[in-house]
């Protein structure tokens, strides 16, 4: 393998893992558990009430953020607690408020009242 090939080769790889990592973000209850997480650790039934899911349904969304290293998890007792493993990821989610602010002042001079 030629260095350019290995050179594109890594440089798909990292796409791969960037996506998904976006991908398992892009669920609006992936979303609101990382949002919720920011302010610190909380166990899992905490947050089965915050999403108003079930506890599988909420531990499946929980598992698919661990996979891919936003979020950690240590048993104590028997239950789960969860916090955030990179906090920046917050980081994240400003950016997409800035989208969002963006895509709504275009949409308010496109569109006048």
């Amino acid at each position: 393998m030629t260095k350019h090939e290995l050179d594109k080769s890594r440089s798909a790889a990292k796409y791969e893992a960037r996506a998904r990592i976006i991908k398992a973000m892009a669920h609006p209850t992936r979303l609101m558990l990382v949002d919720r997480l920011s302010t610190g650790e909380c166990c899992v039934r905490e947050l089965t009430d915050l999403v108003g899911a079930d506890i599988s349904t909420v531990s499946k969304h929980l598992s698919r953020l661990k996979e891919v290293g936003i979020v950690e998890d240590e048993k104590r007792g028997l239950q789960v607690w969860y916090r955030l493993r990179i906090p920046c990821v917050m980081n994240f989610f400003g950016c997409v408020e800035s989208v969002l602010e963006s895509n709504c002042s275009i949409e308010c001079v496109r569109k006048p009242k």
